[in-house]
This record gives structure tokens, C-alpha cells and sequence, in this order.
């Protein structure tokens, strides 16, 4: 083979090795962190203000979103 293809391929796979080193390394990283954020929750735990008589906003009527959908597709 020529020498400039044997260039080549080596630096392709030099490339090709470290962003998947890099990749490997980032996911073993998260999962590690998520493993300490967890942990950190369950010591720590978030809390939650409720005030008395306040209502939910939650709306699950899917009537509303569907016209704007549609008109959103009719819009000229």
C-alpha cells in the first residue's frame, strides 16, 4: 500500500479511538454522577411548598391544543 494511505487509516483511527474513548469516559461519568445526585437527593430531599386551597393547573383537555394545531396548519 502507499505510505499516504497508511497515514491516512493511522490517523483515522487515532481520530476514531479518542472520541470513543472520550464517549466511553462521558457516559461512565454520568452514570456516576447520577449514582451522587441520587444520593445526594435522598440526604437532601427537595421541599415542596403546598398552600391551602390552591388549585391545580393542570387542564387535560386535548380540545384546545388540537385547534391550535389546526389552526396553526390553516394559517396563511
Amino acid at each position: 500500500m502507499n505510505e499516504l494511505w497508511i497515514e491516512g487509516l493511522s490517523a483515522m483511527l487515532i481520530g476514531m479511538g479518542t472520541v470513543l474513548s472520550f464517549l466511553c469516559l462521558m457516559i461512565i461519568s454520568m452514570f456516576f454522577m447520577s449514582k451522587i445526585v441520587r444520593k445526594l437527593n435522598e440526604i437532601f430531599p427537595e421541599v415542596i411548598s403546598v398552600q391551602a386551597g390552591a388549585k391545580k393547573a393542570v387542564t387535560s383537555d386535548d380540545s384546545e391544543i388540537a385547534a391550535a394545531i389546526v389552526a396553526a396548519l390553516f394559517r396563511k
